[in-house]
């Protein structure tokens, strides 16, 4: 009779000790997705830091959970992912130096759009959503040039792998095939953090006084900009205003390159090779008559959609007499006579029409 009562004691209790634990779990995780993150997350040194810069920054207003998402917001994954770090900071395992990998990064990037869904529209339009399969697996680029460790500097930022242990063969000859083709195919190789700080520095909270001219929204230091680059090998964003400014040369002639900061985070990837010989590598920077513009002067930021940029300088009817909407100008055709990146005077002007023009320039100075 006893024992039957302390049964029933028993598997009365179990269900009671499981509710409140569960109750307790719940009100715990409850209370972490709500509270202050300097009652949460900053509460474990190792990313005090990074707390401390999404205060300052242009997301302060956002709180942790809503780009890096909760501990059940990826089912059992993310569990586990956000459990290691527990057992990390229990084990006292040095975890100082954060880094996402690839992985979560795109995970952010899925958070990134919620908000930012027309820049999000424009990435996914242009040439820097391209896939690892439409990189690595390009026919006409591998055959040409030899894939090597330094490709995933700017198409792969945040693989932690080697190009190696990403496609075979590595060789110019081919076929190519990505050794994880269902896990890395379609995974984009430059997602928004590549140029983008989620943690980024910001203006004040407090909304600016629009009819003060003193207010700092009339004062903005055009000298810094929120871009920034993901360097690879250092595991960490640069911003734009510590990016070197590109030297660059046409045979021992120095060539004009525009002071805007933007472009010096275009440049890092859209390089010249190693003498920064204008032209060389991948070097898109403008020249000829086209020398010192910015790269953000015809280019959407985000799409890179240059089409009908030329109308905004020139009228529809250029003094080529050519319609500058029609003009083959695009850097895609190889055999374009006007192609905006190094057209000069001379494409469109022969000798003697320069001479002539020349001789006319002179008897104006001399009536002066």
């Amino acid at each position: 009779m006893i024992k039957n009562k302390l049964l029933k004691t028993a598997l009365l209790a179990i269900p009671i000790f499981i509710g409140v634990c569960l109750l307790s779990f719940g009100t715990f995780y409850s209370y972490w997705n709500t509270a202050s993150a300097d009652k949460t997350c900053a509460s474990c040194h190792e990313i005090q830091k990074s707390v401390h810069s999404q205060s300052m920054s242009t997301h302060r207003d956002l709180k942790c959970k809503e780009c890096h998402g909760t501990a059940l917001s990826n089912g059992f994954h993310s569990l586990e992912e956000k459990g290691m770090m527990v057992v990390n900071h229990v084990l006292k395992i040095k975890t100082e130096d954060i880094h996402m990998n690839e992985e979560q990064v795109l995970g952010v990037m899925d958070n990134c759009k919620r908000c930012h869904t027309s820049e999000f529209a424009k990435w996914t339009s242009g040439g820097h959503s391209a896939d690892y399969k439409a990189i690595f697996t390009n026919k006409k680029h591998n055959s040409t040039e030899q894939m090597n460790f330094d490709c995933l500097r700017c198409h792969g930022m945040f693989n932690n792998g080697t190009v190696e242990e990403l496609v075979e063969p590595l060789n110019r000859k081919g076929p190519w095939h990505l050794k994880d083709d269902k896990e890395m195919a379609a995974r984009p190789t430059i997602p928004c953090l590549a140029c983008h700080q989620v943690h980024q520095d910001g203006l004040t909270k407090k909304n600016p006084d629009y009819s003060n001219p003193k207010s700092i929204f009339y004062h903005k230091d055009s000298s810094k900009s929120n871009l920034t680059f993901y360097d690879r090998h250092e595991k960490m964003n640069f911003s734009v205003s510590d990016l070197p400014k590109l030297t660059l040369w046409e045979g021992k002639r120095a060539v004009k390159v525009s002071d805007d900061l933007l472009m010096r985070n275009c440049v890092q990837c859209h390089a010249p090779n190693a003498t920064h010989q204008a032209g060389t590598s991948d070097d898109r920077t403008p020249r000829g008559v086209h020398k010192g513009l910015s790269c953000m002067a015809c280019h959407d930021t985000h799409s890179n959609d240059a089409r009908n940029s030329c109308i905004k300088c020139h009228p529809a009817i250029s003094n080529c007499k050519l319609d500058v909407i029609k003009m083959n100008t695009t850097y895609a055709d190889a055999k374009s006579p006007n192609n905006i990146h190094f057209v000069s005077c001379t494409d469109c002007h022969d000798g003697k029409q320069q001479q002539k023009l020349n001789l006319s320039n002179k008897i104006i100075k001399l009536y002066r």
